[in-house]
């Protein structure tokens, strides 16, 4: 076996991250005052008073993503322009000096709250890059502001399962640059909440390298160390025609974790994947956008390929000036959920125990067009391809071929009617363990708004 591969075996998840990666499927609030000034990165300049959501209603927001089935919310607590939804005691740009609940309101605490009474987890997403703060760019100076902002939310809003950092880096309001401690931002989140993944900018959950829900054929967990060093050490550096950044990560390399990819690689580590994207084109509310909601089949599809693909989702889902989660996206977030429940309520081969030969025997004909496979990953990625069979008059027959499988793989194709299904693991870094093998009928629902 070679040097890397045996290497491989040994890289497992830390206890943060499986409990991550079987929340599977869970959404970002982009709310802010660019939600009032109908931009997507602002300057850090618009007025306090701006900020007024009359109807501001975090239930409602928490209940549209439970109904798609999400089971975390991601709050964007601060963007760029620097204003915080929650009263921090370190600037006056936050609710505090807006109109909202004559400046007694706390987005952060509220979200939170309604997380907490329905079971959702709750995680935060803090913007390193800060247009407001005058102390932006005096480095020193500027991450002890951001460590206190950064403790505030920590200590304030209970269990935090995700703090989330992109690695936007430009100007602030002095025209000077900040170097960033993230060393230091990581050691205070290890301290106070020590089972919340660093996402995407961190060691715990990679950037799938793109934000339109495009994905990899093989996602692989275990991949080289330096990856998570190329994340960390990328600065905004293109400007686009907009006048915004745009962030460029090596993470879009398409083949991450094969044999060829980690060979001679003596430093691996347990990185896994998530896909981030939004359910319309920006990812803050713009009026003009209300009829551009992702469709069924767009949201099916970006589904099957992230958390059907050893990956998570993280669908983006921004609430209006209203204060609420648009009817147009809780018709589609409600439509999605329908879907997804009505093709996995029913598991074919529920009362079947898989043979050492890895086949499933159906009891009687049935008809599927859904296998869920999974790998036992507590003790490591191993599978680097397989193949599904059916058996038809006495023979068996492929339907669908495939690569890594990871936590869960959910394989598509059209209808079979067998009562056999064979499982054959054609490449495996060593002996498999198979935790999930799952056989499923899609809903009419989704039969008709995808195809395979």
């Amino acid at each position: 076996m070679e040097q890397s591969v045996q290497l491989a075996l040994d890289i497992v998840p830390s206890n943060r991250q499986l409990r991550w990666q079987r929340l599977e499927f869970y959404g970002f609030i982009h709310f802010g005052m660019n939600t009032f000034t109908d931009q997507e990165w602002g300057f850090g300049d618009a007025d306090p008073s701006l900020f007024n959501p009359t109807e501001l209603n975090a239930n409602q927001w928490v209940e549209s993503l439970k109904a798609a089935g999400m089971r975390g919310l991601i709050l964007t607590c601060k963007h760029h322009d620097g204003f915080c939804l929650w009263p921090s005691a370190y600037t006056e740009y936050s609710v505090k000096n807006s109109p909202w609940r004559e400046g007694k309101g706390d987005v952060v605490g509220e979200v939170a709250e309604a997380c907490a009474q329905a079971g959702m987890a709750f995680g935060i997403y803090l913007s390193p890059w800060d247009r407001h703060e005058p102390s932006y760019g005096d480095s020193p100076r500027y991450n002890q502001f951001f460590l206190s902002q950064l403790r505030e939310l920590l200590t304030n809003y209970g269990e935090i399962f995700s703090v989330w950092f992109d690695g936007a880096c430009g100007e602030g309001p002095n025209g000077k640059r900040q170097v960033y401690d993230w060393e230091a931002y990581y050691a205070l989140i290890r301290e106070l909440q020590p089972n919340a993944v660093i996402s995407v900018v961190g060691p715990d959950v990679r950037w799938c390298g793109n934000e339109a829900g495009h994905t990899r054929q093989s996602e692989w967990s275990v991949v080289p160390a330096s990856l998570q060093d190329a994340e960390r050490i990328q600065e905004v550096s293109q400007k686009v025609d907009d006048g915004r950044f745009a962030r460029q990560f090596r993470s879009a390399d398409q083949d991450l974790g094969s044999r060829d990819a980690i060979r001679g690689v003596k430093d691996l580590v347990w990185y896994p994947a998530e896909v981030n994207t939004s359910i319309r084109p920006g990812w803050f509310y713009h009026a003009h956008e209300d009829d551009q909601v992702r469709t069924l089949e767009e949201l099916l599809h970006i589904y099957y390929n992230s958390v059907g693909g050893n990956a998570a989702f993280l669908l983006n889902v921004p609430p209006d000036q209203r204060g609420l989660i648009h009817e147009n996206d809780v018709a589609r977030l409600r439509e999605l959920g329908s879907a997804l429940r009505a093709t996995f309520q029913t598991n074919l081969a529920a009362n079947q125990i898989p043979q050492v030969s890895v086949e499933l025997n159906l009891g009687q004909m049935q008809t599927f067009d859904r296998v869920v496979l999974g790998e036992e990953i507590r003790l490591g990625q191993r599978i680097e391809a397989f193949r599904l069979l059916y058996e038809a008059q006495a023979k068996w027959v492929e339907f669908f071929k495939g690569t890594i499988v990871g936590y869960k793989r959910i394989c598509r194709f059209e209808p079979i009617s067998a009562r056999r299904v064979r499982l054959e693991i054609i490449e495996t870094r060593s002996y498999p363990m198979i935790s999930q093998f799952e056989v499923y009928l899609s809903s009419e629902l989704e039969r008709r708004n995808i195809c395979v």
